[in-house]
This record gives structure tokens, C-alpha cells and sequence, in this order.
């Protein structure tokens, strides 16, 4: 499994997948850049790790092509160090960036199968990243990019059906060959974590926010609701969490200086512990994503709004297609992108907490009965059981049925 912009185990998706997988019998490695302080071999509960040397964070395009040469460059030598030394079968690649896709052209010609875990839309991203200097020849590469990517794999993992529609319209992938797995939470016991008594004591509303900072997560939208809700609705009484880090985080500590609303916010910054981060969740009385309406977010799926579920909190979003799919009646829906209607929706729950208790229970029902990881983990082995039952896609070397028994069984 080739992971770039995320290390192991702290990306979510990668790690449920991969012990999904191994969990299942699989021998599994995961290739990924490594973070301060993590080793560049270890065995994390059964899964073999692999990583490398992460390079400066990339802030425009340039940088972002030296980021992913580089990677590309790292990620190559340690495919084949694992090719010559363990053996594997598949390669699973998860984008961005969708250059893994020539990684996993390369060993599709040794007769390996490619499956393309379709992350994120890549070509909206990226405009949603540089609304005002993106180029269209950077568009249409990553246009390209993905239609390979999409094309040459055995099978495509598809996050929601926002996603899967792109990869059938756009891509021109035949739906017998793409499995919806989302990113559901793992349950445990998210319900019965205790809120920290410290931060409820410091405001009579904990409104948090969980997750990226980047800048297509919109927590600049949010500063502007929270101005909203201190000067043009009075409501001083409240403190808000942001808890997390990304690319964004020092440009939004200087807008909550610019609009004067530092003092009822507080960042946490990056949190390692699950435990800890799961206790920031179940301190809010109202919990926010403020993703605002683009042409990628409209599309996506936040891990964020799951995660606000399964700790049965009412949510505070903008109307988006996908949230809508999610959530349901678990949260109030804003217009899209209009700060003050965000604001007030946050206002009329600081008011309701009897609201606040229904809401929050629809969405732990929802995760229990429909959005929990245990459900997206039987998807996952479907999938690579129709791995297994498929001719391989565009390779030179055809695995039919008969050599289904022999093959290791190694991601």
C-alpha cells in the first residue's frame, strides 16, 4: 500500500484498511513518508512499515513538483526493495498525488494488481487550493493523471458515490469495477468518553472544530461566523475549539487577531492521542464544519462530520451535497458559504440543548446502523475478493482463474 501525503499509522484510512486486511489473512505493507521521531522500519499490529525521509511541506506549485518527485523517487526504491525481499501481488495506491499511477504501471507489466484508492478528486482540489493562481495546464495533467489512473487499475476504490460518478462519467470506468468504501469511524466507545471538566468550565457553549486546516476547510469561514455570533448576536458566552493543524493554521491564528475574536478560541494544535482528541469531541455542546460549497467539497465526504457523529454531537454545517448524504437530520444546514446563516444556526442550538440531545442521537444511530467502519471494512474484502475473480486490466501477463490458489496474497 503506497502512501505520500500522510504518515502511517496516523492517516485514518490507510491504517483501518490495512489492518482490515491483514486482520483477513493478507500480508500487508505499507510504504509512507515518515513523520519527526517515527522509525523507517517497524511492524505496527501485524502490518509491515516502510517509510522515508517526508520533504518540506510544499506551499505552491513548484515546491508541491519537488514534493512529489521526490516521493515518487522514495516510494519507486522501496517498492522494489519489498518486491525483492518480501514479494507482493497487488499494489494499492492512494492518491494524491495520482503519479502512484506510474508506479503501479511498472509493476502491472511484472503481472501485479493495481488498485486505485481514490482518496481525493484531484483536479478539484487543486482548484479549490488556488482559486486565483491555478493554471489550466496543472488542471488538465491532473485530469489526465486520474483518467490513467482510473483506467489502468484492477479495481478503484471509490469513497462515496459523488466520487464513484466521476470515475463512471469522467473516467470512463465500468461500474463492476469500483467498490464505494467509505470512511466510516470505528465505534469502540466514542459515546462514553468524558468531556474534560477544565474546558466546560470556561464557557457556558464548547463549540468545536476537529480535523485538517488546510485551505479548502473553510475555518476561515468559521472565524467570520464566530465574529457574527460575538458582535452582531451577542453571544460572548462561548468558546470555541479548533483542534488540529495543516498548511492553513498560521494564517488563520492572524485572522482571529484581525477580527477580534482570538479570545473566545483556542487552538490546540495537532493531537497524536486518540483518546485525548476523542475527549476534545465529547467536550462540545456543538460541533462545526465549515467546508464551504466548491467544486471538490460538494463531492467529499469529512471524516470530521463522522467522527462528530459517533460522538452523538449535533453538527452546524453548510449545505452540502455530501453532508446532506451523511448526516441527515443530525446537523442544521447553512446556505452555502454564507457565514452569518452559520452563525445563527450555531446561535439557535446554543439555545435548544434539548435539540441538541435528538440531533446528536440521530447521528450516533446513523454511524451504528449504517456509516460505522465495520461496514466499509466487508466492502473492502469484497472488493479484493473480486480482485482475485477478474482478468487483470491492461497488463502483460493475464492472471486467469486457475492460478487463483497459488497466488500469496500479499498487498
Amino acid at each position: 500500500m503506497l502512501v505520500e501525503n500522510n504518515s502511517y499509522p496516523k492517516d485514518p484510512r490507510v491504517r483501518k484498511q490495512s489492518q482490515a486486511l491483514c486482520k483477513a489473512g493478507y500480508q500487508v505493507t505499507v510504504i509512507s513518508p515518515a513523520e519527526p521521531q517515527q522509525k523507517l522500519h517497524e511492524r505496527i499490529d501485524g502490518v509491515n512499515v516502510y517509510r522515508f525521509p517526508a520533504s518540506p511541506p510544499a506551499s505552491g506549485i513548484f515546491s508541491y513538483v519537488y514534493e512529489y518527485a521526490y516521493s515518487m523517487a522514495a516510494i519507486s526504491l522501496l517498492a522494489f526493495w519489498v518486491c525483492i525481499r518480501e514479494g507482493f501481488d497487488v499494489i494499492h495506491a492512494a492518491n494524491p498525488p495520482d503519479t502512484l499511477v506510474l508506479i503501479g504501471a511498472f509493476y502491472k507489466c511484472l503481472g501485479k494488481r493495481f488498485v486505485f484508492d481514490h482518496h481525493d478528486l484531484t483536479p478539484e482540489m487543486y482548484y479549490a487550493r488556488f482559486p486565483q493562481g491555478g493554471k489550466r495546464w496543472v488542471h488538465k495533467a491532473l485530469l489526465w493523471c486520474e483518467r490513467l489512473s482510473c483506467r489502468l487499475a484492477d479495481h478503484v476504490l471509490a469513497t462515496n458515490e459523488s466520487h464513484k460518478a466521476i470515475e463512471m462519467h469522467r473516467d470512463g470506468v465500468d461500474e463492476a469495477l469500483i467498490t464505494v468504501v467509505r470512511n466510516g469511524p470505528e465505534l469502540k466507545h466514542a459515546q462514553t468518553i468524558e468531556p474534560d471538566p477544565e474546558i466546560k468550565t470556561q464557557a457556558r457553549t464548547i463549540v468545536v472544530y476537529a480535523g485538517i486546516i488546510g485551505v479548502q476547510d473553510g475555518v476561515d469561514f468559521l472565524l467570520r461566523a464566530l465574529r457574527h455570533l460575538v458582535v452582531t448576536l451577542n453571544r460572548t458566552n462561548l468558546l470555541c475549539l479548533v483542534v488540529g493543524d495543516g498548511d492553513a493554521l498560521p494564517d488563520v491564528r492572524r485572522q482571529a487577531d484581525t477580527l477580534g475574536v482570538a479570545k473566545c478560541i483556542r487552538f490546540t494544535g495537532w493531537i497524536d492521542d486518540p483518546h485525548r482528541y476523542a475527549r476534545y469531541i465529547a467536550s462540545a455542546d456543538i460541533c462545526v464544519d465549515p467546508s464551504p460549497s466548491n467544486p471538490y467539497n460538494d463531492r467529499c465526504t469529512a471524516i470530521k462530520l463522522m467522527e462528530y457523529m459517533a460522538a452523538a454531537k449535533p453538527i452546524v454545517a453548510f449545505d452540502l451535497p455530501e453532508h446532506r448524504f451523511t448526516a441527515e437530520s443530525s446537523a442544521l444546514y447553512a446556505r452555502p458559504n454564507d457565514e452569518l446563516e452559520l452563525a445563527r444556526n450555531i446561535a439557535e442550538l446554543m439555545d435548544n440543548p434539548q435539540r441538541r440531545q435528538i440531533m446528536g442521537a440521530i447521528g450516533r444511530d446513523r454511524i451504528e446502523q449504517h456509516l460505522a467502519w465495520s461496514y466499509s471494512a466487508a466492502r473492502l474484502l469484497d472488493a479484493y475478493c473480486d480482485l482475485w475473480s477478474q482478468p487483470s486490466r491492461n497488463s502483460f501477463r493475464i492472471t486467469t482463474t486457475s492460478d487463483i490458489p497459488h497466488l500469496r496474497d500479499r498487498v
